[in-house]
């Protein structure tokens, strides 16, 4: 299904044809660039950056590369190909046809889904805004920027299935969603971990690996959705989510890959003084933004993802693939739970604890990440082990939030946690460590010292490419 990149927004949903729908989008189109120049990337106007930008979303060649001024980005509403006699495939309603228009016995459950998920797009930009003033290569200020406008179009996809299928309940939710401002006391972005500042590119490759990867496990469960616009745009979104996951990982990588480098050539673990991230430092932000990420799957026991599962609304990451009957009636599924002052594993029935099935698939999914770092960290002969923390570490949400947990899982008591967790936590001396080595380089191929080059450049471009062009 190709772009129409003719119309005032591109789109590949017939917005010509649809005129009311085309001039309520066309009226919102104004706030949101304002929205942009406010708070997105700051002092980029006039910048030519190296982007993809979709032209199809078939499978392959679905992205052109070129420059493109920032302002000038053509957002716009791209749906995956629609799928022939589409069924429902869990819930109450399996084996009946996916529905093309909003369930009416279902309409406030499905906004609030949309509306939650469409609200961490124009956050995540927010959360970054100041991040390019501080890059450590050209290469990744161009990472940085295309993220940015992904998470941007993200937003037009979810305002676009408010304004067309909510009316007016719709339409005001899509204002608010340019209303709300991560970070703001008055009106904070609904998810707490999106209202978190994103201070340093440390704690941004941290956040495109494990927050945008609770992005992935969101759209995934809502691509299964039996609202059939939903699955198609969240399908689509997944293309371009895991560009964002790349950015987290390989640019974790290659922090690592620099820090191992400079430990073997002055052959100390003392590698502050030489202008590169130490490890145990390394282990911190780990530490807050794996807890801070599995808080967005909510509580462990949820009678609202419940409901949503046996509505047809929001599946399970890779439904179709999983050996069960897909409604959940009386299967079962193990839960951890807090008995005695120690943690124990426990069982609940499925239905409830749909959002932990989630946070597990999702928890398996960061260790490949974390065992890939390791492999670097072992190839350079360091004695040092990377580790996910236990779930129950700095728990803001769900049956931990009112409990203290070392990262190993053992439960502590408030004075041990007040003495203790400047250990296991980024503190402010670690950060401001972090954020003196915030200085940018803008010079074609070369990168800020504590970071290592990437392996391979952008679309077949050489590494020294100039990703970005100041004008």
């Amino acid at each position: 299904m190709a772009i129409d990149y003719q119309e005032k927004i591109p789109n590949n949903v017939d917005l010509s044809e649809d005129r009311r729908l085309r001039r309520a989008l066309e009226s919102w189109l104004p706030g949101y660039q304002q929205w942009w120049r406010e708070l997105g990337p700051v002092d980029s106007e006039a910048m030519d950056v190296y982007l993809r930008t979709a032209i199809s979303v078939e499978p392959g060649g679905w992205a052109n590369y070129g420059y493109v001024r920032m302002p000038d980005y053509r957002w716009g509403i791209f749906l995956a190909p629609p799928e022939a006699d589409r069924r429902v495939n869990f819930g109450m309603h399996k084996g009946d046809p996916a529905w093309q228009e909003v369930p009416g016995e279902y309409r406030s459950e499905l906004r609030r889904l949309i509306v939650t998920q469409g609200d961490t797009e124009p956050a995540s930009v927010e959360q970054q805004r100041l991040l390019g003033t501080t890059c450590p290569s050209l290469y990744d200020l161009r990472n940085l920027f295309q993220v940015n406008v992904e998470e941007g179009r993200h937003l037009w996809a979810m305002v676009y299935l408010l304004h067309g299928f909510f009316g007016r309940d719709g339409r005001e939710e899509a204002d608010a969603m340019l209303e709300r401002h991560s970070g703001d006391p008055d009106k904070p972005r609904i998810l707490h971990a999106f209202n978190e500042k994103t201070p340093d590119w440390l704690s941004f490759f941290m956040f495109t690996y494990f927050t945008d990867r609770d992005g992935k496990y969101q759209l995934a469960s809502l691509a299964e959705s039996g609202f059939d616009p939903l699955s198609r745009t969240c399908r689509f979104m997944l293309t371009e989510e895991a560009h964002h996951m790349f950015v987290g990982e390989s640019g974790l990588r290659r922090v690592i890959q620099r820090s191992c480098e400079i430990m073997n050539q002055h052959k100390t673990e003392e590698v502050r003084k030489f202008g590169v991230v130490d490890l145990p430092t390394f282990q911190k932000y780990l530490n807050f933004h794996f807890s801070a990420s599995i808080d967005l799957f909510g509580q462990e026991l949820s009678t609202n993802a419940a409901n949503y599962y046996t509505m047809g609304l929001k599946g399970r990451f890779q439904e179709t693939r999983i050996d069960d009957d897909h409604r959940l009636g009386e299967a079962r599924y193990p839960v951890p739970e807090v008995k005695g002052g120690a943690i124990i594993v426990g069982e609940a029935p499925a239905l409830t604890a749909v959002n932990e099935r989630l946070r597990d698939d999702y928890a398996v999914d960061c260790q490949r990440g974390v065992d890939k770092w390791n492999r670097v960290i072992r190839d350079a002969g360091i004695d040092f082990e990377l580790k996910i923390p236990h779930r129950a570490f700095n728990r803001k949400v769900g049956i931990f939030a009112g409990i203290q947990s070392t990262p190993e899982g053992r439960i502590i008591t408030e004075a041990e946690w007040d003495r203790e967790h400047g250990g296991w936590l980024p503190s402010e001396e670690d950060q401001a460590y972090v954020q003196s080595l915030m200085a940018p380089v803008t010079e074609p191929g070369k990168m800020a010292n504590w970071i290592a080059a990437p392996a391979k450049g952008i679309d077949g471009q050489a590494i020294d490419f100039e990703y970005v062009r100041f004008n």
